[in-house]
C-alpha cells in the first residue's frame, strides 16, 4: 500500500496525512473547499484546523475526489453525518477492492447506523476497516507518541494497513471487532460532554471518575448487546479513548461540556467553533438506539436531555445521583 488517499482536511485528516507521509506513503489529501486545498498545497499548513504545525510538502492537497481515491487505501475522515452523502457520490467511481478506512466516530441520525454499516450500504465494493483510539490530532502531527486500534474482519487487510500506517511514533493494534470499536468511539464522545459539564460546574475529580467508570459500564452494556466483544472495551478504542477524551480540554466534546457547565448556551458554543464535536450529534441518536435495544444508559440520556430537551443541568445531576443503588 504505497498510495494513501485521505478524505477530509480538518485537524484529524491533516494529522493522518502527516502520519501516513512519515510512514513513507504517497499521500493525497482531499479538501471539500477548493480554496482550502489550494492553500494547503501552497503553504503546507492548515492554520484553520491544525494551527502552528507544518505539513509535509510531499502531501498533495486536492479538491478532486476522483484524484483522491485513486489510491491503494482511502481514509475517510469526513464528519459522521456527511458520510452517507460523500460515499454515495463516490460509489460510481470507487475501484472494487480498495479498502475504506473509517476514521470518524458517530451514529447516523435517521437510520441509527454506525459508520461501517452506512459504508456497507453505499460502498459495497469496498472492504471496510475502522481506525479509532486515544489520539489528539495535534499531538500526532507533532510526532508525539500514540497508539490506536485498526479493526477489520480481514486478517490480511489488518496486516497491510497496520504496516502501511504505523510509524516509530504511532503504533496500530489489530482487532476484528469492528462493531465494538465503533461503539466505543460513539459513546465516549457523549460521555466526554458529561465529564466536561461536571468540570465546568466545578464538581471535582471524584465526580469525573464516577462518570468515567459508570460511563464505561454504559459502553459495555450497549456494545455487548450490539455484538461487540468485551475485551475491546478494555482496550485503546474503549477505556483508552474514553479516559483521554474525558480528561482533557483538547477534547472538543469535553471542552464543549465544560462551556455548558459554566452556563454558556449550546448554540453560542457551536457558533464559536470550526471543528465538529461529534457527541452533540450522536447524543440524540444514541439515546434512540438505547431505547430500541432496551439498554439503560442514564448518563448518555441525561446529556441528550441537556443538549436537546432543555433539561436543567443541576436537576439532571441530582437525578443521576438519586438513582436507586445497584450492583456494579
Amino acid at each position: 500500500m504505497e498510495k494513501i488517499g485521505i478524505l477530509g482536511s480538518g485537524a484529524w485528516g491533516s494529522a493522518l496525512a502527516c502520519m501516513a507521509s512519515r510512514a513513507g506513503r504517497q499521500v493525497v489529501l482531499w479538501a471539500h473547499k477548493p480554496e482550502l486545498a489550494a492553500s494547503i498545497a501552497k503553504t503546507h499548513t492548515n492554520p484553520k484546523y491544525l494551527p502552528g504545525i507544518d505539513l509535509d510538502p510531499a502531501i498533495h492537497a486536492t479538491a478532486d475526489l476522483e484524484q483522491a481515491i485513486d489510491a491503494h487505501a482511502v481514509l475517510i475522515v469526513t464528519p459522521a453525518q456527511t458520510l452517507r452523502s460523500v460515499t454515495q457520490d463516490l460509489s460510481s467511481i470507487w475501484k472494487a477492492g480498495v479498502p475504506a478506512v473509517l476514521c470518524a466516530k458517530g451514529l447516523e441520525h435517521d437510520s441509527l447506523k454506525l459508520m461501517h454499516q452506512v459504508c456497507g450500504e453505499t460502498l459495497p465494493q469496498a472492504p471496510v476497516a475502522v481506525l479509532s483510539g486515544p489520539t489528539f490530532a495535534a499531538e500526532l502531527a507533532r510526532h508525539m507518541p500514540g497508539a490506536a486500534t485498526l479493526a477489520t474482519k480481514d486478517p490480511a487487510l489488518q496486516s497491510a494497513l497496520c504496516q502501511a500506517l504505523s510509524t516509530r511514533h504511532f503504533r496500530l493494534y489489530r482487532s476484528d471487532d469492528v462493531m465494538g470499536v465503533e461503539i466505543g468511539g460513539v459513546v465516549k464522545n457523549v460521555l466526554a460532554i458529561a465529564c466536561g459539564i461536571s468540570q465546568g460546574r466545578g464538581l471535582g475529580d471524584n465526580a469525573r471518575a464516577a462518570l468515567i467508570t459508570r460511563g464505561l459500564a454504559e459502553i459495555v452494556r450497549l456494545g455487548l448487546a450490539m455484538g461487540g466483544q468485551r475485551a475491546t472495551f478494555m482496550g485503546l478504542s474503549g477505556i483508552g479513548d474514553l479516559s483521554l477524551t474525558c480528561n482533557a480540554m483538547q477534547s472538543r466534546n469535553f471542552s464543549l461540556g465544560a462551556a455548558l457547565g459554566r452556563g454558556e448556551s449550546l448554540q453560542t458554543i457551536l457558533d464559536s467553533r470550526v471543528s465538529v464535536a461529534e457527541g452533540v450529534y450522536s447524543a440524540p441518536a444514541l439515546n434512540k438506539l438505547a431505547v430500541r435495544m432496551q439498554i439503560d444508559m442514564p448518563i448518555c440520556r441525561a446529556v441528550d436531555r441537556i443538549l436537546n430537551h432543555g433539561a436543567d443541568i443541576d436537576t439532571a445531576i441530582s437525578e443521576l445521583l438519586a438513582r436507586p443503588a445497584t450492583s456494579e
